[in-house]
């Protein structure tokens, strides 16, 4: 019969030496416990024994409980100390447990516009279920420092009240008042506002690049109109709801770039107009964000299973229209977006995919009662620059080359 393996040893804050991985997650854990079972100055010794691991989140981890066992012994200045380290660390799952102990301490001191600096912060990281929490606090400290519209605002939020004005209204609005305008006016105006608007490719050819955008403003009827603003608005709300507004409009305003350079080196004729190329651009963002990064939203599950279905049927309208509906638009803008969606995961709904997610497994989230963004990605700013600058790159090639078509 083989001998137990012996017990492990001891914890011993008091050692010195470096400590293994495992003994910096056990101490972290002791220091857990403690900090549950009211016994503060014990616990602050095992959490400061760890600070200083090579583990940017273990050291934040310990960094957090140290604080949390200050502030429990009425430590406030080392407990806020202790926490402003943490944010001196790389991003990780301590980071938003530590904003959110700052902004609670900068109340405590009367600091409501630092409170409001840290919370925003915090709201940044939070996970989905502490966002209406944390909306209410930022309207209680806006109320009290006097800015009411941001204050409406916040309560709105915190409420889960809709909000009154989205991206995708504005441009769904603005679309439609100048496609009605030059629907519903003389002929005259009719025609300067699409010879100023819509994407005549020769005009490109000679250096009118905005075209690329305003064609998206212009519709053949209201039926071209309708259909393209129903799709904006089915997608857009998706999309903006997934990435937030200014991700939105610049997915939005690149999609609609692409699409209208393939119709200018691939489409049939001169003249060409509708929003179909970025709405197409949308919803490749939500079939490839959908089936690479998994975005947990349930309000949208229905709409997104059916999106390739009624991209398939379009695409074949487009073929089979003999050259009247421009599938290269379609088709341009569709390749951006699928490619957007695959690059940058959503970062204002919860994901399934562990692309650009920090461990939660790490120690931090079972330390001193931390809060980690679990399923909340945390994207570098730079991936969303370089998925942009990919499309903006494929972009002026595209223009290169049907300018060189068309001029030469």
């Amino acid at each position: 019969m083989d001998d137990a393996p012996p017990p492990p040893a001891p914890l011993d804050p008091s050692a010195s030496g470096r400590l293994t991985r495992d003994a910096a997650l056990a101490m972290l854990q002791r220091g857990g416990e403690l900090l549950a079972s009211g016994d503060f100055a014990d616990a602050r010794i095992h959490f400061y024994r760890v600070v200083g691991f090579d583990d940017p989140a273990i050291t934040a981890a310990a960094l957090l409980g140290l604080g949390e066992a200050h502030y429990r012994l009425d430590a406030e200045a080392e407990a806020v100390s202790a926490w402003t380290a943490v944010l001196e660390l790389p991003e990780n799952p301590s980071t938003y447990a530590a904003w959110r102990n700052i902004a609670a301490a900068r109340v405590r001191d009367g600091d409501l516009n630092g409170a409001i600096t840290a919370y925003r912060e915090a709201d940044r990281r939070a996970p989905a279920e502490d966002k209406a929490e944390i909306a209410g606090r930022l309207g209680w400290l806006n109320k009290e420092t006097g800015n009411s519209r941001a204050s409406q605002r916040y309560f709105a939020r915190s409420r889960g009240d809709p909000r009154r004005l989205t991206m995708t209204l504005v441009i769904i609005a603005i679309t439609s008042i100048v496609s009605l305008t030059a629907l519903l006016t003389e002929q005259s105006t009719h025609d300067a506002i699409f010879e100023l608007l819509q994407l005549d490719k020769q005009a490109v050819a000679h250096g009118e690049y905005w075209r690329l955008w305003s064609v998206t403003l212009l519709h053949v009827d209201f039926l071209h109109l309708g259909f393209n603003m129903y799709g904006l608005y089915l997608a857009g709300t998706i999309v903006e709801r997934w990435y937030g507004s200014l991700r939105f409009l610049a997915f939005y305003l690149a999609c609609a770039a692409a699409g209208s350079v393939a119709s200018f080196v691939f489409g049939e004729g001169n003249l060409a107009v509708g929003a179909s190329g970025a709405v197409f651009g949308l919803f490749g963002v939500l079939l490839a964000a959908g089936r690479v990064h998994h975005p947990v939203d349930r309000q949208s599950r229905g709409i997104v299973s059916q999106l390739m279905t009624l991209v398939v049927i379009n695409l074949v309208f487009g073929f089979a229209s003999g050259g009247s509906i421009d599938n290269a638009a379609h088709l341009g803008g569709l390749a951006a977006g699928l490619w957007l969606g695959a690059m940058v995961p959503p970062t204002s709904v919860p994901t399934m995919s562990a692309i650009w997610q920090r461990p939660a497994n790490s120690g931090a989230a079972k330390t001193g009662g931390a809060i980690t963004a679990a399923g909340i990605a945390q994207v570098p700013g730079y991936l969303l620059l370089i998925a942009l600058a990919v499309v903006a790159v494929v972009v002026v090639a595209g223009v290169a080359v049907g300018t060189s078509q068309r001029l030469g």
